[in-house]
């Protein structure tokens, strides 16, 4: 994973039904970013059980940025949707996130949710779609300097 500081650490992973990872956490201090790296096949409930988890985290460290990678994930997650505009969103605006990074993941059923994602969350965050992590990293550091 690319990223524009080596210096990060390691907060954790969130593991699906058997045990396997489906999600894990770095925080780039310098850069205050929460980068958050999907795996697997992916649904609806483990995508509110990976922000959930993430909902601590943001509210601990305060990060105004958010860089959600899913280059390394497939699967159909819609059922999330309402949970995450609804109860998901204001929870983490609380919390200070002010910039979303989103990373699409190759598969196109998984594209075409990310896409009504945005949307939904485009109403009250700035988000912005990416095929890879470099540009959304690259987006993310216009939005610190922004800040």
């Amino acid at each position: 994973m690319p990223a524009p500081s080596t210096l990060y650490t390691d907060l954790g992973t969130v593991t699906d039904a058997y045990d396997q990872p489906i999600a894990s956490f770095r925080l780039y201090p310098e850069q205050q970013v929460l980068y958050i790296h999907w795996t697997g096949n992916i649904t609806g409930p483990e995508v509110i059980k990976v922000a959930t988890a993430a909902g601590p985290i943001q509210a601990q460290y305060r990060c105004p940025l958010l860089l959600n990678d899913k280059t390394d994930s497939t699967g159909e997650w819609s059922e999330a949707l309402a949970w995450l505009e609804y109860d998901w969103l204001p929870a983490a605006l609380q919390a200070g996130l002010r910039a979303f990074a989103y990373v699409f993941s190759p598969d196109m059923q998984n594209q075409i949710i990310s896409i009504d994602f945005a949307e939904r969350v485009g109403k009250q965050l700035p988000i912005q779609l990416f095929y890879d992590v470099d540009a959304a990293w690259q987006w993310l550091r216009r939005q610190h300097v922004a800040a």
